[in-house]
């Protein structure tokens, strides 16, 4: 009983503060790239505004809509919460990892993507079907590279528990072995395309032409938009956790002492810190695919993460 209520404790503090932190994330990555631009960019807590501008409005919904449009951004949200409590982050553990591992975080994910993309395909709105009919058509090679990636870091670890294998590969140290340069080369591809970012989509765009997630959310408003966005920082930080977990995790805790935490939660930040610096790069020195080209770039993606699995095997 003990044990229980510590967990829900742990996952309900962990999950806080990554739905605390991720509107940070984002505009720390606008404000990097006007800066390369030469521009001012937003003020740091500009994330926090927007969210509490939208959370003040009132919503805005189609007449046709069903309760499938109203039920959308919540599952959405609640399925990004999920999946930060199966994620180790400060601490070599994640809360609730003992309810499964790999396959339990791809598929909560997928449910929150089935969710708005039903969501969005029940507003009755060209453009809502026209967004989730790309976002499925990039997450059906983006979801399979995302397990290979996975697995292939599972099989050096004996496990497919993300707390175990962190810990695994705590004790082991950081290797530089060719499965691992693939696996970390095909997961960072499937950041970049999960997460909307140039080259394969640009959230700032209003295009019909090139958006995708902004299509499925376009008939959003008011708290049911804020939901949707919040939710999207959150599995933005959480895919960013998720590579430095598996790749580099150098100066993760693996003890409660305060000292190990604080240790923890500095090499995380860092470790996040250079990785949104890496986004803001690719972003500042590509231009948007064409929508058929999308495609091609997330197969490559998916045929590092193949060869990341095989050479496991050799």
């Amino acid at each position: 009983m003990q044990d229980g209520l510590l967990a829900a404790g742990a996952a309900l503090l962990q999950a806080g503060g990554l739905l605390a932190l991720a509107p940070l994330l984002k505009t720390v990555i606008k404000k990097m790239k006007a800066r390369l631009q030469n521009r001012q960019g937003p003020p740091l807590l500009q994330g926090y505004y927007d969210l509490a501008k939208l959370l003040r409005k009132e919503p805005v919904r189609s007449d046709v809509a069903s309760w499938v449009y109203v039920a959308g951004p919540r599952a959405y949200f609640a399925a990004a919460v999920a999946a930060t409590t199966l994620v180790p982050v400060v601490f070599a553990a994640a809360p609730l990892e003992s309810a499964g591992g790999i396959l339990l975080l791809v598929g909560a994910l997928a449910f929150g993507r089935f969710a708005l993309a039903t969501a969005a395909l029940d507003t009755g709105s060209p453009f809502g079907g026209m967004g989730a009919s790309r976002d499925m058509t990039i997450a059906a090679l983006a979801e399979p590279a995302l397990m290979l990636g996975l697995f292939a870091s599972a099989l050096a670890a004996g496990s497919m528990n993300l707390g175990v294998l962190v810990r695994t590969l705590v004790q082991e140290g950081v290797t530089r072995h060719p499965a691992d340069i693939l696996a970390f080369a095909g997961i960072f591809m499937i950041v970049i395309a999960e997460t909307g970012r140039i080259p394969v989509d640009n959230p700032a765009t209003h295009l019909e032409l090139t958006m995708i997630h902004e299509a499925m959310v376009l008939e959003y408003a008011g708290p049911d938009l804020a939901l949707v966005e919040w939710a999207s920082a959150v599995k933005e930080l959480l895919y960013f956790t998720l590579l430095v977990d598996l790749f580099l995790p150098v100066g993760i805790a693996t003890s409660t002492a305060p000292a190990a935490l604080l240790v923890g939660i500095v090499a995380w930040v860092g470790k996040v810190f250079v990785l949104a610096i890496a986004v803001t790069i690719v972003e500042s020195t590509n231009a948007k695919l064409r929508l058929f080209r999308v495609p091609e770039l997330v197969s490559i993606s998916l045929g590092l993460a193949f060869l990341a699995l095989a050479i496991r095997f050799l």
